[in-house]
């Protein structure tokens, strides 16, 4: 058996199943039985019990669990995790081969063999709350496509009768000097921009279930760094015929500081659930 090791160093998230498990056991769980929800990916310090809110969404007898990871442009293919099992806190997550397989054919995919925290960093979160589900590793481009990506992912798993949720995997504004992007300035003025107007924009988007919106968006405003993650997810839920996309909860990497100081880089993440 084939299993993709851990890639992010230590310190993105807990290695022991004691530390995840104490970790998640605080979390209070806003929302439950959804198929799909969007979470942010940095590391749990940041935006750990944001990322939880969502994934704790999620239906927990899933037979299967698609994360869609991102940091890809516009026209890349969508890359999936090849091996039998990935590692996790809670031991190898196995993948869901039979409908990996068809994927792949139907969306053209190929082998992820780069290291990214979009999917690894959400998996422990993933296996604690779904513990009998199998895992797809998958990343989509920035592109509209990838909203038709999430109809076939619907599709299929409808064929096969599995029953699946959808995690999509994104963080918003990346602000500051560290990211080369500061249009207005620093301090409050700018947290408060990112917060009420370039973050709330692409929330917005999102809640209103319009694909070329959130595309638009995170192109023009540089509010999205995994777009296709969205729109894979948003794609499954229209296909499914969910609702709208609720936010759970918001907040920056900012205010996760104990300082009074606000820093000069920053990051904005959300949590969404899709009302079944």
């Amino acid at each position: 058996m084939q299993i993709r090791d851990y890639s992010l160093p230590a310190g993105w998230y807990p290695r022991d199943s004691a530390s995840v498990s104490s970790f998640l056991s605080g979390i209070e769980q806003t929302r439950r039985g959804c198929l799909a929800a969007i979470a942010p990916h940095a590391g749990w310090y940041y935006s750990g019990r944001i990322a939880a809110h969502a994934v704790s969404s999620l239906h927990q007898d899933a037979e299967a669990v698609i994360v869609l990871g991102g940091h890809l442009p516009l026209g890349h293919p969508p890359l999936f995790a090849m091996e039998d099992a990935v590692k996790t806190p809670f031991g190898p997550m196995p993948i869901d081969t039979e409908l990996r397989s068809l994927l792949i054919k139907k969306l053209k995919g190929t082998e992820d063999r780069y290291r990214d925290n979009t999917v690894e960093v959400l998996l422990p979160m993933v296996r604690y709350f779904c513990p009998e589900a199998k895992l797809i590793w998958l990343r989509l481009g920035a592109d509209l496509r990838s909203f038709e990506s999430g109809k076939i992912i619907a599709k299929i798993a409808d064929k096969l009768n599995r029953k699946i949720n959808v995690l999509a995997s994104t963080d918003l504004t990346h602000y500051g000097s560290n990211y080369g992007f500061s249009p207005h300035g620093r301090g409050m003025e700018a947290l408060k921009w990112v917060r009420e107007v370039n973050d709330a924009a692409f929330i917005k988007a999102v809640q209103s279930g319009g694909s070329q919106e959130v595309l638009r968006r995170a192109q023009e405003d540089s509010s999205s760094c995994s777009a296709g993650a969205v729109l894979g997810a948003m794609g499954f839920a229209q296909a499914k015929g969910l609702g709208g996309a609720e936010l759970l909860e918001y907040s920056t990497s900012a205010d996760a500081d104990k300082s009074d100081d606000i820093p000069d880089s920053f990051v904005g993440y959300a949590a969404f659930a899709f009302n079944s």
